[in-house]
């Protein structure tokens, strides 16, 4: 594109030139002059192009702009953010990792369940139970040990041991949350001493300078976009985590209706 628009410019300034020439011959020949000389720079600035596209690629990699992000906002600051960014990581992974693990076909769990009851007694369900993983598994068991107590005993101990079980689904989020709120707090702390200092840096001087004013403000800015940005990363993996809790919680008041109808229809066969 730059080579067309050369090329356009030097058309356009022979065709000047030879207009000219039919005026004066003098000032043909200065046109003419100045024209090959704009020609010849034009021809020999235009390899410099590509190069300078490619450092100025080079300079705008996201990985430079990061880094020199974060040493413009201050590495104090800045790394109280980025700990708080990887401990909220690691909390959210560690979450959905074994809420993940903690997910059970329900359905299919209820029904060898019921199978084993029927054919293998008490026992045999416990043992389904037993090599089943997850939360809803473990108040089943919990609730098979209990039938010879009574189906009122069984529906207390399904309920107190399903308390249990949500609160260690819930275990770490509310870790995640303090991140959520403390990495935007750091960031406005950061930018509130930025901009006292940029304002102690005016007093120092004794005239206002734009410049110094301008670059201070940016600066302190940096950490407060840093921190809610990160704020915003961890608020995604939070909801996910929120929402996988209420689901599988769900699926534990259903399951465990189920099981206290299966274990109805065992005693009144007994």
């Amino acid at each position: 594109m730059k080579k067309l628009f050369a090329f356009i410019a030097v058309i356009g300034m022979l065709s000047l030139g030879a207009s000219s020439y039919a005026v004066a011959q003098d000032e043909t020949a200065e046109t003419t002059v100045d024209t090959t000389q704009v020609a010849e720079e034009t021809t020999v600035e235009e390899p410099a192009a590509p190069v300078m596209e490619e450092e100025a690629i080079e300079s705008t990699s996201f990985h430079k702009v990061v880094k020199k992000q974060f040493i413009q906002g201050g590495a104090m600051f800045m790394s109280f953010v980025l700990l708080a960014l990887i401990l909220g990581l690691a909390l959210s992974i560690e979450r959905i990792i074994y809420l993940n693990l903690s997910t059970t076909n329900t359905k299919k769990l209820i029904a060898n369940l019921e199978d084993a009851l029927n054919n293998g007694g008490v026992e045999a369900a416990k043992e389904v139970c037993r090599n089943t993983r997850g939360p809803i598994a473990s108040i089943f068991y919990q609730g098979l040990d209990r039938i010879d107590e009574g189906i009122e005993v069984v529906e207390k101990s399904v309920v107190s041991y399903g308390s249990v079980q949500m609160g260690l689904l819930e275990k770490g989020l509310s870790w995640i949350g303090l991140m959520i709120g403390l990495a935007p707090m750091l960031g406005f702390m950061g930018t509130v001493i930025g901009m006292i200092d940029a304002f102690d840096s005016i007093q120092s001087m004794g005239t206002i300078s734009p410049a110094a004013v301008a670059g201070g403000i940016k600066i302190a800015l940096i950490t407060t976009v840093s921190g809610l940005i990160v704020a915003m990363i961890l608020q995604v993996f939070y909801n996910y985590c929120t929402a996988k809790v209420d689901s599988i919680v769900n699926n534990m008041e259903d399951a465990s209706i189920s099981l206290l109808d299966i274990l109805v229809k065992y005693n009144m066969k007994k």
